[in-house]
């Protein structure tokens, strides 16, 4: 019997080389292995031997059974692959026939042309780009600004904590304010950086505001730089960015982080004034928490919203419209 079984599963082995396709190979799994396959009958025949020759006859059917097994397996791999390379080829797109007039070309979005074309702008008149992290201790974010732990902006419901370390001194950075703070401790003065970035806040999305959008914020760190460069730079970039014929002006505010402090508009072609930004002397307080000395050094600092001087370069009037990723609207800039 096991001399037959062996000739069988020989036979087997050697035909599965002709076999081309999975049903087949399924076919002749199902005669070996099957209720009526020789191997399954092989097993019932055990029981007809003397007991003396069921272990060994067992364990000889067992040793057959493995190869038959291993062989159609590997044979199925092959014809897995195989039928892989044909789905492929048969799903195969030639994308160098496109021709270049019906292909849909993009383009950078309208934040993005913003954020890039103030980058150069600023580049152009002597600043370099710094970055940080998004996510900021209090004391970068707060502390270092001069913002004391009573300050309304501290509060949850206009700061985005998150769930690390201390409750309350991990945070989403609500403005790019701290990378000023960084750069002073990274570097040594002279400082003329720029710091472009998203931001975070508790604000509901309407017509003006969202509560992620990006700032670029500038500082200025130098002997004997005053009120009068930051008003000079102010309007050099007013004309740089918007075109001749814009100017700017600054109005006293104040702001926890510089002394004294002003907000700034730009005035339009046709004598119109809008409201763009904040800005003012560094605070001392700033400066030694950024190691520097204010004896020594002085400096201004100015920041306003990215996303705003999109609408106004584009000519939007919804901010919302900037998030809704509506390829009608965008492909319109």
């Amino acid at each position: 019997m096991i001399d037959q079984l062996r000739t069988d599963a020989a036979a087997v082995i050697a035909g599965l080389g002709d076999v081309t396709n999975l049903d087949v190979l399924g076919e002749v799994e199902r005669e070996a292995f099957g209720k009526t396959g020789f191997l399954s009958g092989a097993k019932k025949g055990i029981g007809a031997l003397a007991p003396e020759d069921r272990k060994d006859a067992g364990r000889a059917i067992n040793e057959i059974r493995g190869e038959v097994e291993a062989a159609i397996a590997a044979r199925r791999t092959v014809l897995k692959d195989a039928a892989l390379i044909v789905q492929f080829e048969a799903e195969r797109l030639d994308l160098t026939e496109i021709p270049s007039s019906d292909a849909a070309v993009g383009h950078a979005h309208i934040v993005t042309q913003a954020w890039e074309e103030l980058e150069d702008v600023f580049v152009g008149m002597g600043f370099r780009i710094a970055e940080g992290p998004e996510v900021e201790t209090d004391w970068y974010n707060f502390d270092a600004l001069n913002i004391p732990p009573s300050h309304p902006a501290r509060d949850g419901f206009d700061t985005l904590y998150v769930n690390h370390g201390e409750p309350g001194k991990t945070l989403l950075r609500t403005h790019t304010s701290p990378v000023q703070i960084r750069t002073m401790l990274d570097q040594e003065p002279p400082i003329y950086t720029v710091a472009p970035g998203r931001v975070f806040r508790r604000d509901t999305a309407d017509a003006t505001h969202m509560p992620v959008f990006h700032q670029l914020e500038g500082l200025v760190i130098d002997r004997n730089i005053s009120l009068a460069d930051l008003a000079g730079t102010i309007e050099a970039f007013a004309e740089a960015y918007f075109g001749p014929g814009f100017s700017s002006r600054l109005r006293p505010n104040h702001f926890p982080f510089t002394e004294p402090s002003a907000e700034y508009d730009i005035q339009r072609p046709d004598g119109s004034w809008l409201e763009l930004g904040g800005c003012g002397m560094v605070h001392p307080n700033v400066l030694r928490a950024g190691g520097i000395d204010p004896e020594e050094y002085s400096g201004f600092a100015f920041g306003f919203g990215i996303d705003r001087l999109a609408l106004m370069k584009f000519g939007v009037e919804d901010l919302r419209e900037l998030f809704t990723n509506d390829v009608r609207f965008l492909s319109q800039f």
